[in-house]
């Protein structure tokens, strides 16, 4: 393959499209008939004069012809993927940073899989992007290779996820030999009037009333948190050879569909050229909603967070937190490990928490007056009231209590995570989910007791986070993370992966930038969350509540919205 703009593209002989790793939506596209071979160039697609300094979501849509390949028998297309490669400041190394899905049939790929990077005004940002293809093509010198269209938005600090389920009804038939073969396109509208192409249902075959799978989206994808925009959905017949058949289109908004499924959701799938030329011509069919919007994080549900922290005395690491050799030394220039990772976890978790109150507890200490070891105390010194008033709150007790308690051991968890687990076993109805911070540098004393606690929690509404601080070897947390081998205790497996570990080290900027070192770890650890969240609401059938007066989407459509900080 040949590039226009840039030199040492990688070759096309060391990547294999049909072998590389494939989203679980499938992608099918229609291309367009044009005679003549094109390909792919790259560029700088940041002004300068963009004033944003914020997360930009990049589409990308390759617009140029087929190439056609004939045989005695049939005509072949090929399939292409789009690599970004993003160059580095000082060395100018391209390194890549995403690639899409893999097209089939088409050189006029619109991809569904978006690139998110970070935009600094302050930075000249290259990037590249290659085109490759099943196997090496050649392009006319000279010759225009087509061309790359660029998309770019600035986005809005929406955390919401939606489920949502399309099913049809009397579709037309497009098949000669069948009936159709239909799947659902869903375009998010942009500022200038444009669409961008957001998500693809599965192919459901041959049928004119096909139901298609639930699937979750993030809402920031369907309209960027505007919940007047436009969501435009179109319908087609899938043909093998990339040549998809148009049944017809409809238009709605997330508002709209928030409210879930009624008469208001039922909507007419219609063929502009068709209702043209057609006096009579009505619709051909109709796609209706047919599971609930999904508002769980933001409007139906209480997340409560309890932050625990080890107190083991460690041999190499001497337990006054006075001397700089402690893991838990307080220095007054810097936090240490546990507090970063306190505040990393805590101020995104807060932000889904009403009261912003959240229970603190510590483990593998001696307490004052009496020097007895406890694995279940409040950093706050209150065991009848251990909530801490925000995560500032919680600091401030982790720091205080390092003054009054004496790091000693042994090092249990079951204790503290059976007491979340008696909070969340009484909660079951999908109005509360528990999510319990473990900080602890990987020594654990009660192992088997503590693979217990985790299966017989596997069925609560109650997430694990462990964070590892320090050098040691974390091979128990690993195993309790249970990402390769589900855990099990006394010949019983956890109902679900509700424990998610990872070692502090791994995220520690390696310039001293703790900030980044934060907003890495956090990324990472809450990384889970959403889908363990979802996983024990759908086996429980639970269904989202409707969202409380006062949220946008019980505000009229034209109504100033107020922002919830």
């Amino acid at each position: 393959m040949r590039s226009l703009t840039f030199v040492n593209m990688a070759s096309i002989g060391d990547f294999d499209p049909l072998n590389a790793s494939i989203p679980a939506t499938k992608v099918e596209i229609t291309y367009w008939n044009w005679l003549f071979c094109c390909f792919a160039y790259g560029h700088d697609i940041f002004p300068k004069a963009l004033l944003f300094n914020d997360i930009w979501l990049f589409s990308i849509c390759y617009s140029t012809g087929f190439l056609l390949l004939f045989s005695p028998s049939a005509l072949f297309l090929l399939s292409v993927v789009c690599v970004l490669y993003t160059q580095g400041i000082g060395n100018k190394e391209w390194r890549e940073f995403g690639r899409t899905e893999v097209i089939d049939n088409t050189l006029n790929p619109e991809f569904v899989r978006k690139f998110i990077l970070d935009y600094f005004f302050e930075e000249r940002q290259n990037l590249r992007f290659d085109f490759r293809m099943e196997k090496p093509l050649v392009g006319i010198p000279g010759k225009k290779c087509g061309t790359i269209i660029c998309k770019a938005e600035e986005l809005g600090n929406c955390r919401e996820s939606v489920m949502m389920q399309f099913c049809g009804n009397k579709l037309d038939k497009k098949d000669f030999f069948g009936k159709s073969d239909p799947f659902l396109v869903f375009y998010r509208s942009n500022e200038d009037g444009t669409f961008t192409i957001c998500h693809k249902t599965e192919v459901v075959k041959n049928t004119l009333n096909p139901v298609w799978q639930a699937f979750k989206i993030p809402v920031r994808a369907l309209c960027n948190g505007d919940y007047d925009r436009t969501i435009k959905i179109e319908c087609y017949d899938w043909d093998r050879d990339g040549s998809h058949d148009f049944i017809g289109e409809f238009s709605t908004s997330y508002r709209e569909l928030s409210r879930g499924q009624s008469q208001f959701n039922v909507y007419e799938v219609v063929n502009p050229k068709k209702k043209g030329k057609k006096k009579k011509y009505l619709n051909s069919g109709t796609v209706c909603q047919c599971l609930h919007c999904s508002f769980w994080l933001c409007c139906s549900i209480t997340v409560s967070y309890f932050c625990t922290i080890t107190y083991h005395y460690r041999t190499c690491f001497p337990g006054n937190p006075a001397q700089p050799t402690s893991l838990h030394y307080m220095s007054p220039y810097q936090m240490n490990a546990y507090a970063m990772a306190l505040k990393a976890v805590g101020e995104i978790i807060q932000d889904y928490d009403s009261d912003k109150m959240f229970p603190a507890l510590g483990f593998g200490a001696k307490l004052p007056p009496d020097g007895r070891v406890s694995h279940e105390f409040a950093l706050n010194g209150n065991p009848q009231n251990p909530y801490c008033t925000g995560i500032d709150g919680v600091m401030e007790a982790y720091y205080q209590s390092l003054k009054s308690v004496c790091l000693y051991g042994p090092t249990n968890f079951s204790p503290v995570i059976n007491h979340v687990a008696r909070y969340a076993a009484s909660v079951k109805d999908g109005s509360q989910y528990f999510i319990l911070l473990i900080i602890t540098d990987g020594v654990i004393s009660d192992m088997a007791q503590t693979k217990e606690s985790i299966v017989n929690a596997s069925c609560l509404p109650m997430s694990i986070i462990i964070v590892g601080v320090g050098p040691a070897e974390f091979d128990a947390m690993i195993e309790l993370d249970g990402d390769e081998v589900r855990i099990s205790s006394r010949g019983r497996y956890a109902e679900r992966d509700i424990v998610q570990f990872v070692p502090f080290r791994d995220y520690i900027d390696r310039t001293g930038n703790h900030i980044l070192s934060m907003a890495r770890l956090a990324k990472d650890v809450l990384a889970e969350i959403p889908d363990q969240f979802l996983s024990y609401m759908r086996t429980r059938g639970i269904k989202p509540s409707p969202a409380p007066i006062g949220h946008p989407l019980n505000t009229p459509p034209g109504h100033p919205l107020q922002t919830q900080i």
